[in-house]
């Protein structure tokens, strides 16, 4: 009765489910495999489209688009603070909000598809929060009141721990219905909202205890250079004048 048409040509679509136990990478082999043994002629093109097509298009690169990613925030913060240490503070947060999702998706049995991805990719986002609350307070302290490294991210994890732990509750909260939530197309969210609430309850419990040991000890790696280029300029003046 209907002859579908895509891009001119006469079209059939094959839907597939992927089966308990296997992801989505291992079923688009598969589907691959088959269609390389089948040696269907020049004329027949097959293609994938929807998640399968995503997956495809976006699993090769999804290293690169996770650094592209990483590099665009460490410019903007850098730019920001004017430093090129206390960017990496920051984005020192991101490691442990990684692991809470993946650990997430591993406990609830959740495949790591394009939309647990995303998840991920959304965290780097929300869990920065954390280090940028503490970091920026620090360093306003160290500005104004010239207090020392240790003594100002001790009083801005301090004061900064209210405002970090509403925020993440709020976030958290927000992922509750994606992550458990029922009805159509609830599966699709899933993995979304698992990688969120676990990336972001493992990063509160961590960051605030890694943040400001890596702040300390980038603070007084950076501020090594100035004092070691102090150093050798009076014994080079010296060499100069004699």
């Amino acid at each position: 009765m209907t002859v579908a048409h895509q891009g001119q040509f006469p079209v059939v679509t094959v839907s597939f489910n992927v089966a308990k136990g296997y992801s989505l990478g291992q079923a688009v082999d598969a589907i691959k495999e088959a269609q390389q043994e089948l040696g269907m002629p020049a004329s027949v093109q097959a293609d994938f489209q929807g998640t399968a097509a995503a997956y495809d298009s976006i699993g090769s690169n999804l290293v690169l688009l996770i650094l592209a990613a990483l590099v665009a925030v460490y410019i903007v913060l850098g730019t920001l603070y004017e430093s090129f240490v206390h960017p990496l503070t920051i984005l020192s947060t991101l490691p442990s909000a990684g692991v809470g999702a993946l650990l997430a998706l591993r406990m609830l049995h959740q495949d790591l598809d394009i939309i647990a991805v995303i998840g991920i990719i959304l965290l780097i986002g929300i869990v920065q929060k954390n280090g940028i609350l503490i970091v920026d307070f620090a360093l306003a302290a160290q500005r104004n009141e010239n207090t020392g490294p240790e003594e100002a991210i001790f009083e801005a994890s301090k004061l900064r721990f209210r405002p970090i732990v509403m925020t993440t509750l709020c976030a958290l909260f927000a992922g509750i219905p994606l992550a458990f939530g029922t009805g159509i197309g609830s599966e699709l969210r899933h993995p979304l909202g698992i990688a969120m609430v676990g990336g972001l309850l493992v990063s509160q419990l961590l960051t605030l205890f890694t943040t400001p040991v890596i702040y300390v000890f980038f603070d007084r790696f950076a501020s090594r250079v100035p004092q070691k280029q102090a150093n050798t300029a009076p014994g080079d003046l010296l060499a100069g004048q004699a």
